[in-house]
């Protein structure tokens, strides 16, 4: 039975928040068998997380792994997780840097004694630098790397994405650090530390912006819903809603043209070409408004399609869960949680045609729910030690 391509490798998860679980998701979904730290009775505060009365954002970032409680802070707890290391592939973390230097589970102590050993580190700065022992969330990175300055409008202070894009950029690249470290240790027999900062994964994304300041001095601005210079490319007014457009090439503006039963336009000076849209955004942004605003989503929708140029609604949770596409693909899936019974989410991705991705297990619905099945399995403990551990406040 297919349990995914990382179905071999064991994970051993401390991170907290966004960006180390949401690495550990990631590897869980292609199968590996992770193992969630988390603090005694507390557990990890994205328990806590998510909008609405009811936290289930929980429900994904945590699904597919195994949760054991440990305390970190004190040395019974550090050698017990120690313990649970050494049966590991991989272990990821985005604490603060030098705090598992300060547990005694820094890398050059790791990996002396585990050299297979790989290690995803994610924090705001890096694990070097003058920077690196500042805290840092998410939000920071993504100022720090280009990514809030250029978000808004032009006449409003920088905007912030619904979502905690920062986290999940880290957390992507640890989880690539990590593929390409297995790949490399397949060969060698050799672990290696990854170090994933937030301000540098938000500016791996931040495409021209440094080169076009090194070699003409511009700075890019927030420019609101558009990308300044690529045209058409925007979302627009319907009769019953909004629609995004994107006919930013030649050949895509004459189609819509014709779309818009307007061909002239295709060839009209003012548009015809990348830089005569980009010098005439604005009117051409007003002139595909004011048709789009004479007919409904689903007559664009219809247009668009039929003269093949990339468009799409503008979707909420309530769209997708009705679209025919996303049910065709099981883009979203229904979990069975133990806390609120059959719950949507998103999938896993991306789609692999021989190992694909799953979700094997809910998230777990309490602090150390697998204490014994991971203490007994992997460490040998019996129910007699884990009651004195649990007793000591170890566990």
């Amino acid at each position: 039975m297919n349990r995914g391509a990382l179905q071999d490798i064991r994970v051993v998860e401390l991170g907290q928040l966004i960006a180390g679980p949401f690495c550990g998701q990631l590897l869980g979904d292609m199968g590996a068998d992770v193992i969630k730290v988390e603090p005694p009775v507390t557990g990890d505060p994205m328990r806590e997380w998510g909008q609405g009365a009811e936290k289930v954002q929980w429900e994904v970032i945590a699904r597919n792994k195994r949760s054991v409680s440990a305390n970190l802070r004190v040395p019974e707890g550090q050698a017990l997780v120690r313990r649970l290391i050494a049966t590991a592939d991989v272990l990821v973390e985005n604490f603060k840097p030098g705090t598992l230097e300060k547990w005694g589970l820094g890398p050059d102590v790791l990996l002396a004694e585990f050299p297979h050993l790989i290690i995803a580190r994610m924090s705001g700065y890096g694990q070097t630098g003058p920077y690196s022992d500042r805290a840092g969330f998410g939000g920071i990175g993504e100022a720090m790397g280009g990514w809030r300055y250029i978000v808004g409008e032009p006449d409003r202070p920088p905007s912030r994405m619904g979502v905690s894009i920062g986290d999940t950029l880290t957390a992507t690249y640890g989880c690539m650090g990590v593929l390409a470290a297995l790949h490399v240790r397949a060969r060698t027999g050799q672990g290696q530390v990854i170090d994933a900062a937030l301000y540098e994964s938000v500016l791996q994304v931040m495409e021209g912006l440094v080169p076009e300041y090194d070699r003409m001095g511009l700075i890019r601005e927030r420019s609101g819903s558009i990308l300044k210079g690529i045209a058409p490319s925007n979302v627009y007014t319907c009769k019953d809603g909004e629609f995004m457009i994107g006919a930013n090439k030649d050949s895509l503006w004459k189609r819509l043209a014709a779309a818009m039963d307007r061909p002239e336009l295709g060839d009209d000076p003012r548009y015809a070409t990348h830089l005569a849209r980009g010098e005439n955004q604005d009117e051409l942004d007003a002139l595909i408004d004011a048709w789009t605003r004479t007919l409904t989503m689903d007559q664009v929708d219809a247009l668009m399609t039929a003269h093949s140029i990339p468009a799409g609604r503008v979707y909420r949770a309530p769209d997708m869960l009705a679209d025919p596409h996303f049910q065709a693909r099981e883009a979203i899936i229904e979990v069975e949680t133990e806390r609120f019974g059959p719950l949507k989410m998103q999938s896993s991705f991306p789609r692999f045609s021989a190992t694909p991705g799953t979700v094997r297990r809910p998230a777990p619905a309490v602090v150390g729910q697998h204490n014994a099945e991971v203490y007994g399995e992997l460490l040998g403990l019996d129910a007699a030690e884990l009651a004195e551990l649990a007793a000591q406040g170890v566990i």
